[in-house]
């Protein structure tokens, strides 16, 4: 294979596995201040707003950093404004449905952003937004690559729920996303394959999109034509946190800094999945970039003063045990009596399920009509290490777990009511969900917001599905699956996975709810 169609296959897969990141929680002090600050929610300022996403950014390997004095900058933010340490991701905890909770404000119900890797009824096809080199290479390299960088922004993110680009465009205000996944708003722009590259593949010169007024994303759009040299092969082709920096200090020192930016450093999360939850090599690498976007002000003191600073993670990661026999769980063996879909064939009309796995959870889709999800529920509980197992009916989900004969129920609208304000119907034992009940208030525990956010993925899209997810320590596979083996992977419900810090400085107010969907409104009003 020549040089120029492995840097072409290669561009593909940088950017098609960007969304595999992120996509891959203890109390403290500060606590009280979370409690005192919790009712302040009116804007004291209209400074331009900066957020900051670092992906699998946790609070323990931060306070671990901080406390070794590697990452200043953020040290630096911390200090000088409010530090929570459990603001809850979405659900899937994938990276594209997460960036699509946090730019909606909404649950997988309504953005219909199921996650990373799923089957889509409509066009009778799989999606892959990128999901490792195994599987990379058995698919459709084109169809990844529109999949991941036109279809999720233009098709895919259901167009009846705005963005925050959108929104802030419509009140006559400016944005700019920086190496985000999900950036659709109201601006036309081009992105541009690199013409030896376009003329080396299948793939499009030009790709027409839209997105706030200012766009970067990696090789393909950049705000500073001087930073090439972040965008080359071996720099992934830009996805990487020196490109975010640069593209961000470029706009700090151009004066063209939009009301709100949104700005993505990538790659603390590849560092995590390699080498375990507590590895810090990520973090300080990302507090590096941050450096270089608050030193573009002149000075660290200028940068607080003049915008709002936001620096939060997307999701965890949870360890793998590394032991592959003890901490792979591989679905396809329990599911043998069917028909298996094959990830490198298009779906066949003998074709009766198809595996979405999704680090450590999945969808089992049963695309046979005669196949009854209930009995594929029963060939799912065999196995243990399975921790929730959900089906639908018209009303209700249904919650089971491995090797149990228990049940747990619910739907929406009813007399039991969570911290949240939501109210629900519950039938059957919640301690599957470990819930508990007291004087009809529900209190969650190990699986923060499971209700919403499992709600969330069981209507998320067509279909007859089961969702599944893996107790800690263990990793879901289908065919070609990527694993992580020794190091960290998400995907589930349960708080390791679920809970990521948030800094704020700039400004003394905080979402209406320490949950990823409540950031989008929170930012509207500091932009106001």
């Amino acid at each position: 294979m020549g040089a120029r169609k492995k840097s072409a296959i290669m561009l593909v897969l940088c950017l098609s596995l960007l969304v595999t990141a992120g996509c891959r929680t203890e109390s403290g002090e500060r606590t009280n201040q979370l409690k005192t600050k919790s009712n302040i929610t009116s804007n004291q300022s209209a400074k331009p707003v900066v957020l900051i996403l670092i992906d699998s950014l946790m609070d323990k390997s931060l306070q671990k950093a901080i406390k070794e004095g590697r990452v200043p900058a953020m040290q630096y933010l911390l200090n000088k404004g409010q530090y929570f340490q459990k603001v809850v991701s979405s659900f899937p905890t994938m990276s594209v449905t997460i960036d699509s909770s946090l730019l909606t404000g909404t649950y997988a119900d309504q953005h219909q952003v199921p996650g990373l890797v799923w089957y889509s009824g409509k066009e009778k096809r799989m999606i892959y937004y990128g999901n490792g080199a195994k599987e990379a290479f058995k698919i459709d390299q084109l169809q990844v690559l529109m999949d991941a960088v036109y279809q999720i922004n233009q098709v895919q993110l259901n167009k009846k729920t705005k963005t925050i680009h959108e929104e802030l465009a419509e009140k006559g205000k400016d944005s700019a996303s920086v190496n985000a996944i999900v950036f659709r708003g109201k601006t036309e722009h081009i992105l541009n394959v690199p013409q030896w590259i376009a003329f080396s593949t299948r793939l499009p010169e030009h790709i027409n999109v839209t997105g706030p007024k200012w766009l970067s994303y990696a090789a393909l759009a950049q705000q500073d034509p001087k930073n090439d040299g972040n965008a080359r092969p071996w720099k992934k082709f830009g996805m990487n946190d020196e490109f975010s920096a640069q593209e961000l200090a470029f706009l700090v020192k151009q004066n063209k800094l939009p009301n709100v930016t949104i700005a993505y450093f990538p790659e603390n999360d590849n560092t995590l999945h390699r080498k375990g939850p507590t590895e810090l090599e990520g973090i300080e690498k990302a507090d590096q970039a941050l450096q270089d976007v608050l030193n573009a002000y002149g000075s660290w003191e200028q940068a607080l003063k003049k915008a709002v600073w936001i620096v939060m993670g997307d999701s965890a990661q949870s360890y793998v045990y590394d032991d592959r026999e003890r901490s792979i769980v591989d679905l396809r063996p329990l599911l043998n009596r069917y028909r298996i879909a094959k990830i490198n064939q298009s779906i066949g009309t003998d074709d009766q399920i198809v595996i979405s796995a999704n680090e450590r959870m999945a969808y089992v889709y049963a695309i046979d009509s005669k196949i009854k999800l209930s009995d594929i529920v029963k060939l799912l509980k065999n196995e243990d290490k399975l921790d929730i197992i959900a089906i639908k009916d018209e009303k209700n989900i249904h919650v089971t777990t491995g090797k149990s004969d228990k049940m747990f129920s619910y739907c929406p609208g009813g007399k039991y009511v969570d911290e949240y304000g939501q109210s629900w119907s519950l039938s059957g034992d919640p301690e599957l969900a470990d819930i508990t009940i007291t004087s009809n208030r529900i209190k969650y525990g190990k699986y923060p917001d499971v209700l919403a956010r499992l709600y969330g993925a069981m209507h998320s899209h067509e279909g007859r599905y089961v969702v599944v997810t893996v107790q800690p320590g263990h990793e879901v596979i289908g065919e070609s699956s990527p694993t992580h083996v020794g190091g960290g992977a998400h995907g589930s419900l349960h708080e390791l996975d679920s809970l990521v810090p948030l800094i704020v400085s700039g400004t003394n107010t905080r979402p209406k709810t320490l949950r990823i969907i409540d950031i989008k409104d929170w930012i509207l009003k500091l932009a106001e």
